[in-house]
């Protein structure tokens, strides 16, 4: 799905208007899909039936009073706070706060801060600034955002939570933390940049009703992965095949002092689909290892081994190099000789991404990196950011252009890139993914998606979205304090069944 900024969507609104698109129309299915959003939100959650909309003065307010209809229609007591004068609104936002009264629901005037208050229960509705805002939150609007945030109640955003710049992430001053957001037809690019990720909670889809063709036509910043676009790379499961078809992974990972890393690795490969892991790992650490699943075929090798490590893993049919592998200088001179040398699928994390911020060597062909943003910023000598940007991603891209390789940027959210292709993101996963061992999980699935005849940018993508759908299943049942590394390897079945549903 393309990710746009407000001045594309902006630009590809009045496209349609030009054409004879209704502006009334589309505020209708806007608000009807908005109202959908709100009560699916509060009958998952069993939320009291009450509503309260937070209304501004332009058609963002609109589409929270048509929302406020449609949820009034189906049994919720609907209260608004209009928080601008009413001769200050839009007219459409005017229209529809005269159809919401009649249809019964009830207004209050906030002509100060003070009278901004909210109910002990059920769900509020941001509808105070729309995609165009920019700048700092003026009064009375500040405290009614300060406020809904310290409500403690649910919030779901019309399009972009207010007081987010939907160009560049950036928040000046405040901005609604929202539960989730329903956006209109597009991701807004500062969903994913800066701030915009810590408030725009989970993205939902909400179709107003434009027309596709101009959606096809116009310009992306970003695009962000869904299952529409990733079904298709899945690999397919061929009903008579044998382990080796179902992919041969070889890993060299693990040292005495980390050997969970390999572990979690070999694990997430084996619960990915991979027919057989084979574990390289230092002679000697035997006893670190002795709690490996069965399945996990395990192999000592000897510091002076690199041809036969070299030989095995060009057997494979994908490999992963770097889990808890360590940073000794007899390990430097290892991968100084084994990663040149192989001529399969491989992903690098970890100790091995060290190795190649400080060695220029070869790459593979076929090599999916996989850093956190520290790692990066190590192996492309950048300086920190102040937050994610796009000219930040945009030298990523020059930095992948120039190595020809595969890059996941790990993090909230996840960026992945790839040579001559539009940037990705990824909007799935949960704060309690982060917590160590976490990369080697990705890192596993990653590769026994190479394994099974995935492209390393097809891998990359399928990876982390199924990653992040795991992590959201473990939050879920665990809470995101709870989680650990291994508890996304659990839940690795769900996310699979949501890509095969």
């Amino acid at each position: 799905m393309k990710v746009v900024s407000s001045k594309q969507m902006s630009h590809i609104e009045s496209l349609a208007y030009r054409d004879g698109a209704s502006e009334v129309d589309f505020m209708e299915e806007a608000g009807s899909g908005v109202a959908l959003v709100v009560h699916d939100y509060a009958d998952r959650h069993q939320i009291d039936r009450h509503i309260t909309l937070l209304c501004g003065k332009g058609n963002n307010a609109g589409d929270a009073y048509v929302a406020g209809i449609h949820l009034l229609h189906l049994d919720y007591e609907v209260l608004a706070l209009q928080i601008a004068p009413l001769e200050s609104c839009s007219q459409l936002c005017r229209d529809n706060y005269h159809r919401f009264l009649n249809d019964g629901g009830r207004v209050r005037h906030v002509g100060a801060p003070e009278d901004i208050s909210f109910p002990k229960q059920g769900v509020i509705v941001d509808g105070i600034f729309g995609t165009g805002f920019k700048g700092k939150v003026q009064e009375p609007y500040a405290s009614a955002i300060q406020a809904a945030n310290d409500s403690k109640l649910p919030i779901i955003a019309v399009d972009i939570p207010s007081g987010l710049n939907g160009e560049t992430g950036e928040v000046e001053s405040i901005a609604i933390y929202a539960q989730e957001t329903a956006f209109l037809s597009l991701p807004k690019t500062g969903f994913f940049l800066k701030d915009g990720w810590n408030h725009v909670g989970k993205l939902r889809y909400v179709d107003f009703g434009l027309p596709h063709n101009y959606v096809e036509e116009s310009d992306a910043d970003l695009i962000m992965l869904d299952k529409d676009l990733l079904l298709p790379q899945l690999p397919p499961i061929i009903r008579n095949r044998h382990k080796y078809q179902a992919g041969y992974v070889v890993g060299l990972a693990g040292s005495p002092d980390m050997p969970g890393a390999a572990l979690l690795s070999s694990l997430a490969t084996l619960r990915s689909g991979a027919g057989i892991m084979r574990l390289f790992y230092p002679a000697g650490m035997e006893i670190q290892l002795s709690s490996a699943p069965y399945e996990v075929i395990k192999e000592p090798f000897h510091l002076e081994d690199a041809d036969k490590v070299i030989e095995t893993m060009n057997k494979a049919s994908a490999t992963f190099v770097g889990p808890g592998l360590g940073r000794s200088p007899q390990i430097t001179e290892l991968l100084r000789k084994v990663l040149p040398a192989l001529q399969k699928p491989c992903v690098i994390d970890a100790d091995a991404l060290f190795f190649l911020a400080e060695e220029e060597v070869t790459l593979p062909k076929q090599c999916v990196l996989t850093p956190h943003l520290g790692e990066l910023l190590r192996l492309t000598k950048q300086p920190a950011p102040h937050g994610i940007d796009m000219a930040f991603l945009e030298s990523l891209q020059h930095f992948v252009e120039s190595k020809q390789i595969t890059l996941v940027l790990k993090g909230g959210p996840s960026f992945i890139l790839h040579p001559d292709e539009m940037i990705t993101v990824n909007p799935t996963g949960d704060p309690g993914m982060a917590t160590a061992g976490s990369g080697d999980v990705l890192t596993g699935l990653i590769a026994a998606l190479l394994a099974q005849g995935a492209t390393p940018h097809q891998a990359a993508q399928l990876g982390v979205y199924i990653h992040g759908l795991a992590g959201e299943h473990a939050a879920h049942e665990l809470s995101s304090y709870c989680m650990t590394a291994s508890d996304i390897i659990f839940y690795f079945p769900e996310g699979f069944r949501f890509m095969e549903l």
